[in-house]
């Protein structure tokens, strides 16, 4: 089978960037850096034949082979551990991993020799390897295969943890997070896949630990990563049609935190709202929080507001799911709150 290029993409005016799916742009992005490099390896369940469960590799078994595109048994730890010594070995291994939820069968490969092998060597030898996972949820794929495990990952030095909301950003942190010498853990959050967006046909690679202002405003900062930014950003459009400026930082990279670019944003609106796809309690929203407190807490009006997953497993039901899980309305109604309360503070 071919890639799903025709299909995904969208044929633009002249000079401007093709419209593609976050999906084609993962593929793009794979295909992009096999031709480059050949020391880049494809892993995991069922990428080959059957071209990924969600179709990132399409097609890219019957280009490059099989010693470059490997199905995996089912196995995590043993296929994640051998993308690691791959790597120590000078490979660049790119791991699928079907859902972040198996990862958790592969943690202590990840954590305890990915994230560690640098420093334990002394710097001789390092693990320039990706694992790619999707995860979040609303797919109505019930409690053990909806999570939001990011914050687990982007707590241990040694990895680097990113979550790119857009196409854009998806082929191009990928394509950085191949190239660079540590591992990278890459989000994709199951909603995105077939959301679209122009993705310029030049190389672009993405700068790693630096957050964007995807939205510029005044009144009100939100800060949001993967599905939670792409709903920020609509929010923030409807806000714009109502005379209100609310900006967007789009974290795009867990690990390393841009604290500076959140702590800017806040000192320029003096309000801040946190949207997380994640539980609230230990929650990257947390750390923001703190980021904020630490950071730019003489310019706020009003405490920083968090909204977050509800504190349950995710039910299967549609409707329990609808609500367990942070929505655009759930963010306009404590962004009305944060305007309301510090509407005469300055």
């Amino acid at each position: 089978m071919s890639a799903p290029t025709k299909k995904a993409e969208t044929r633009p005016a002249d000079g401007a960037a093709p419209v593609i799916t976050y999906r084609q742009a993962l593929h793009d992005a794979l295909r992009a850096e096999m031709r480059r490099d050949e020391s880049v390896i494809l892993l995991g369940e069922e990428i080959g034949i059957f071209e990924g469960s969600y179709k990132i590799t399409a097609g890219l078994l019957d280009e490059f082979g099989p010693e470059r595109v490997r199905d995996t048994p089912i196995a995590e730890e043993g296929f994640v551990g051998a993308a690691i010594g791959a790597a120590m070995l000078g490979m660049r291994p790119v791991v699928e991993i079907m859902t972040i939820n198996f990862s958790l069968l592969a943690i202590d490969q990840i954590v305890n020799h990915a994230a560690k092998i640098y420093g334990m060597f002394g710097g001789q030898t390092s693990v320039p390897m990706v694992i790619r996972t999707p995860g979040g949820g609303g797919q109505q794929l019930a409690a053990t295969h909806s999570q939001n495990l990011e914050v687990w990952y982007a707590h241990v030095p040694g990895l680097k943890v990113l979550a790119p909301s857009t196409p854009a950003d998806a082929k191009a942190m990928l394509i950085a997070a191949i190239r660079d010498d540590d591992p990278v853990l890459l989000l994709e959050n199951l909603s995105l896949y077939n959301t679209k967006g122009p993705v310029p046909a030049a190389e672009h690679v993405a700068e790693i630990g630096k957050a964007q202002i995807t939205v510029p405003g005044t009144d009100l900062t939100v800060v949001g990563y993967s599905r939670s930014a792409a709903i920020a950003r609509d929010v923030a459009h409807r806000f714009a049609d109502k005379g209100v400026s609310i900006e967007v930082v789009d974290l795009a990279s867990l690990r390393p935190l841009d604290r500076e670019t959140i702590c800017a944003s806040v000192k320029k609106t003096g309000k801040a709202v946190i949207l997380e796809d994640d539980w609230l309690t230990y929650g990257i929203g947390a750390e923001i929080a703190a980021t904020i407190a630490e950071g730019a807490f003489d310019y706020l009006d009003a405490p920083v507001r968090r909204v977050a997953a509800a504190e349950v497993p995710l039910p299967y039901a549609k409707s329990l799911e609808r609500i367990a899980l942070p929505d655009a309305d759930a963010l306009i109604r404590v962004i009305n709150e944060q305007l309301d309360a510090t509407r005469f503070a300055r």
